[in-house]
C-alpha cells in the first residue's frame, strides 16, 4: 500500500485493492475522530484520512522523551476505548490472527530456549484466546509510531481493526519503538509500562504481560518461514515471559 499525502491536512492511502486494510479504516471512521485520525472517504481501492504532522510518540521515546510518550500512549487508548465504538463492517478476531502463532511449524534449527519459549507462548495463546475477558473492537496495532500529533492532539491511525480481548490492544506497545532496542529491552522499563498502563486502562497486570508476549511469539511466527525463524526478538520475548511470570506462585 503507497502512502502520499498533502501534509497540510490529508492523506491518501492508494493501491490495487484496500485488501485486510478495510477494517481497520471501517474502525477508524466509527471513532469519528475519537483520538483517531478522521477518514473523509473509503471505498474498495482507496482511503482519504486526516493528515497527522507529527511528531510520533515514537518520536519521542528515541528522543529521551519515553515516559511522556508512555503517558500519551495510555491517553490515546483510553479515548479509544472510551467510545464504545460499532464499525459498519465485520471485523476479523483474535483467533484469526493468532492462527500464525498456533500453526507455526518451528525449524529443527531453533535455538532450545527459543523452542521452549514459543511453544509455552503457543499454549498461552490457546488459553487466553479460549477464555477472552472484556471483548471489544480494537485498533489492533496501537504502538508509538502509529500515534502522531496533530490539530487535535495526539491522535492513532493505521488501524487494523480486529475484534478481541481489551488487554490485546496494548500489547505490541511493549516491543515498540522500532530504532530504540535498549530502550525496549530495559526491564525497568517493561515493569513501568506494566505497572502504568494497567489499572487505569482496565486489564490485570500479568494478563497485559501474557498478552505482550504471545503478541511478540506472533510477530516473530509472522516473520518466519518453513526453514528459518528470526533470532532477533527472541531475547526480547524471554523478558516479556519472565516479567510476565513474576509475584505469581505457580507458572504461567
Amino acid at each position: 500500500m503507497r502512502q502520499t499525502g498533502d501534509e497540510a491536512a490529508l492523506k491518501v492511502y492508494h493501491g490495487s485493492t484496500m485488501g485486510n486494510e478495510g477494517a481497520g479504516f471501517a474502525y477508524l471512521e466509527a471513532l469519528n475522530g475519537q483520538g483517531a485520525a478522521r477518514v473523509y472517504a473509503c471505498t474498495s481501492s482507496i482511503a482519504l484520512t486526516e493528515w497527522l504532522a507529527g511528531p510520533s510518540l515514537g518520536d519521542l521515546s528515541r528522543g529521551g522523551q519515553d515516559d511522556l510518550a508512555t503517558q500519551e500512549l495510555l491517553g490515546v487508548a483510553l479515548k479509544l476505548h472510551r467510545q464504545g465504538v460499532t464499525p459498519q463492517t465485520d471485523l476479523p478476531t483474535l483467533e484469526r490472527w493468532f492462527r500464525g502463532l498456533l500453526t507455526l511449524q518451528i525449524p529443527r534449527g531453533c535455538p532450545p530456549a527459543a523452542r521452549q519459549n514459543l511453544e509455552h507462548c503457543r499454549a498461552l495463546a490457546s488459553r487466553l484466546l479460549a477464555d477472552p475477558q472484556d471483548v471489544c473492537p480494537l485498533h489492533g496495532d496501537l504502538h508509538h509510531d502509529n500515534i502522531r500529533l496533530g490539530d487535535r492532539g495526539y491522535c492513532a491511525f493505521d488501524a487494523k481493526g480486529i475484534i478481541g480481548e481489551r488487554a490485546y490492544e496494548l500489547a505490541n506497545a511493549f516491543r515498540n519503538p522500532k530504532g530504540a532496542a535498549a530502550l525496549i529491552r530495559n526491564p525497568d522499563r517493561v515493569r513501568a509500562l506494566r505497572d502504568h498502563w494497567s489499572a487505569p486502562f482496565n486489564v490485570a497486570s500479568r494478563r497485559l504481560m501474557q498478552w505482550a508476549a504471545v503478541k511478540c511469539a506472533l510477530s516473530i511466527a509472522w516473520n518466519s518461514d518453513p526453514s528459518k525463524i528470526p533470532e532477533d526478538e527472541f531475547d526480547l520475548l524471554d523478558l516479556l515471559l519472565t516479567i510476565a511470570k513474576e509475584g505469581e506462585a505457580i507458572p504461567i
